[in-house]
C-alpha cells in the first residue's frame, strides 16, 4: 500500500526519453509517520475489524525513516483489535497496524477524528477497506484504490510494450501518456479539494514537478526535475520529517536521481536543499544523519567519499550543527583529514618500500612515483585472497600484452598486503609477476592510512603528476576503458 504513482511518472518519462537505463523499480511509499503537530482529543479509539482467520497480538506503530516506532499492542478479541486511551494531545499523522510478525496490515490516518472503525479487507486491498467515523480515512483509501488501479494498468501496458507488435506498442505508449496526465490531474484535484486533510498534504509533497513543454533534450528535462524536485514540499509543514513519504522522496533524490553523478554535482544539489533547511536544526539533522553515513561508507561508488567530506566541512565543521558534541566534531574532523589524503584529485603520497629482497636499507627501497609511464597503478593485494588472485592474473595478462606490443601505458606498483612475507615472496616468484613487487614492513609511511586501504584488493590509479584519478577498485576488464575516458575528459577540460 502506498502512494507510488508520482515516482512511476518520473520513471516512465525517464524510460521514454532514455535518460538512463533502469529497471522499473516502483518505490513503495508506506504511509507511516510520527506526528509533531497535535490534535485536541478527549480520547481516542481505533477499532479494527479483522478477517476471520486473524489471531494473536497486533501492534500500533509509527514510522521514522526506515524503522518502526511501537506505540501500543493489542490482542484479537471477537475479530476486533482495539487501541484506545485518554490523550488530549494525540499526534496527527499516518500510522500502521502491524501483525505479530511485524508485517504491515494496513496504514491509517489520524486527522480530525480519533474514534473510528476500519474493517480490514481479507485481501488487504485498499478498495476493499470499509471505514466508519473517519472521513479522512475514507478519502485516503479511495485515493489509494485509484492509485492501485493506475499502477496495475501501467504495468500491464509496459508488458504490452515489451511483448506486443509495433502497433500495440504505440497504442500502449499513447495510453501510458494519457494515464500519466489523468493521474496528475487526479492528484491535483485531490489536493485542491482536501487542502486541510493531513493525507492530502502528504500527497502534494510526493508529487514530481511537471515538465514544461519547451524542454526538448533529456539533459534539459533531468536538469529541470532536479532543480524543481522540492517545489511541492512545504518545509514548514510540522510533520514533514516524520513521514515515510518524505523519507522516500529524500532517498530517491540522492540515490536515484543523483546516483550516477560525480561528487561535485551531488554536492551542488545537496547544498540546494540543505540551505533551505539549515535554520531548522531538526530537519537539517534529519538530512545529514541519513545521507552522510551512506556517502562515507560506500566503497564502490567513485567520488562518494568526496561528497561526505564536502558536507561535513560545509555543515558540521562550519558550526551549523548545534546537536553535534565536541567529541562528534573531533571525530568528524579526524575522518575528513584521513579521507582527504586519498580523494580523487589529491596528490598521491609517495611510497618507498622494499622489494622481494627485503633490504632494510632505505637506499634500496623503490619509489611508487618514479616511473617513466604516464600512469601508475598502486595494487594492494593479498596472495591468500581468491579474488586478489583472480584479478592479479587478469592484470598480469593485460600488463604482458601491453609490454609485448610496446604500449605500456601504466606501471604496476604491487604492494603485498600480507603479514607472512615469505608466503608473499613465494607467490610472486612462483607466478612470475612481471611488475614492481614490494611488501613487508620496510616502508616510509603507513600506506593503509595515507591511501585509505581497508582490505585487498585495493586499486589506486595515479596520473602523470601522480595525482589520484581513481580510488576505487575497478574490474581489470574496465581499466583501459577508464583510462581512455579519463584522457578524453582531460582533452575537453584543456579546451
Amino acid at each position: 500500500m502506498g502512494n507510488i504513482f508520482p515516482f512511476l511518472q518520473l520513471l516512465i518519462i525517464m524510460q521514454r526519453e532514455s535518460i538512463m537505463k533502469t529497471k522499473l523499480a516502483l518505490f513503495a511509499c508506506f504511509l507511516l509517520t510520527a506526528g509533531l503537530s497535535q490534535a485536541q482529543f478527549t480520547h481516542y479509539r481505533f477499532d479494527f475489524v479483522m478477517p476471520p482467520n486473524a489471531s494473536g497480538r497486533y501492534y500500533l506503530a509509527q514510522h521514522f525513516q526506515e524503522k518502526y516506532i511501537y506505540i501500543d499492542s493489542g490482542l484479537v478479541f471477537k475479530s476486533h483489535v482495539v487501541f484506545q486511551g485518554l490523550d488530549k494531545n494525540f499526534p496527527r499523522g499516518i500510522y500502521t497496524l502491524l501483525d505479530a510478525k511485524r508485517n504491515s496490515v494496513t496504514d491509517f490516518v489520524v486527522d480530525n477524528d480519533a474514534v473510528f472503525l476500519i474493517a480490514i479487507d481479507s485481501t488487504h486491498s485498499n478498495k476493499g477497506m470499509k471505514v466508519k467515523g473517519s472521513n479522512a480515512n475514507s478519502k485516503m483509501f479511495a485515493y489509494l484504490a485509484r492509485q492501485d488501479e493506475a499502477n496495475q494498468e501501467a504495468l500491464a501496458l509496459k508488458k504490452q510494450q515489451e511483448n506486443g507488435s509495433d502497433t500495440e506498442k504505440k497504442e500502449a505508449q499513447k495510453r501510458l501518456d494519457k494515464l500519466n496526465v489523468e493521474m496528475q490531474d487526479f492528484e491535483t484535484d485531490f489536493f485542491k479539494e482536501n487542502k486541510d486533510n493531513y493525507f492530502a498534504r502528504v500527497v502534494e509533497m510526493t508529487r514530481m514537478p511537471s515538465l514544461p513543454k519547451d524542454l526538448v533534450t533529456n539533459e534539459e528535462k533531468i536538469h529541470y526535475v532536479r532543480n524543481h524536485y522540492w517545489d511541492n514540499v512545504d518545509f514548514n509543514f510540522p510533520n514533514l520529517a516524520h513521514t515515510a513519504q518524505f523519507f522516500n522522496k529524500m532517498n530517491y533524490f540522492f540515490f536515484g536521481l543523483l546516483y550516477y553523478e560525480e561528487s561535485d554535482t551531488i554536492t551542488k544539489y545537496a547544498n540546494q536543499v540543505l540551505r533551505r533547511v539549515e535554520n531548522d536544526s531538526a530537519m537539517l539533522r534529519y538530512f545529514l544523519d541519513f545521507i552522510c553515513p551512506r556517502y562515507q561508507k560506500s566503497t564502490k561508488h567513485i567520488g562518494w567519499d568526496q561528497v561526505y567530506v564536502n558536507l561535513v566541512k560545509d555543515y558540521y565543521l562550519a558550526g551549523k550543527c548545534p546537536w553535534a558534541t565536541e567529541a562528534d566534531l573531533y571525530n568528524k574532523r579526524q575522518e575528513v583529514e584521513f579521507l582527504s589524503q586519498s580523494l580523487i584529485g589529491a596528490h598521491g603520497a609517495e611510497l618507498w618500500m622494499a622489494d622481494t629482497n627485503q633490504s632494510s636499507d632505505p637506499k634500496d627501497w623503490i619509489s611508487s612515483h618514479r616511473f617513466p609511464t604516464k600512469y601508475v597503478i598502486l595494487w594492494f593485494w593479498d596472495p591468500d585472497c581468491s579474488h586478489c588472485q583472480t584479478q592479479t592474473r587478469e592484470l598480469k595478462d593485460l600488463y604482458n600484452k601491453m609490454t609485448s606490443e610496446a604500449n605500456k601505458r601504466f606501471e604496476v606498483y604491487a604492494v603485498g598486503y600480507e603479514s607472512d612475507v615469505p608466503k608473499w615472496i613465494k607467490y610472486v616468484r612462483d607466478n612470475q609477476l612481471p611488475w614492481v613487487n614490494v611488501g613487508g614492513t620496510n616502508v616510509n609511511v603507513d600506506y593503509q592510512s595515507v591511501y585509505n586501504v581497508h582490505g585487498a584488493p585495493t586499486m589506486i590509479i595515479l596520473n602523470e603528476r601522480r595525482d589520484i584519478i581513481m580510488n576505487k577498485t575497478l574490474p581489470i576488464s574496465q581499466l583501459m576503458d577508464f583510462l581512455d575516458k579519463y584522457e578524453e575528459k582531460q582533452k575537453t577540460i584543456q579546451k
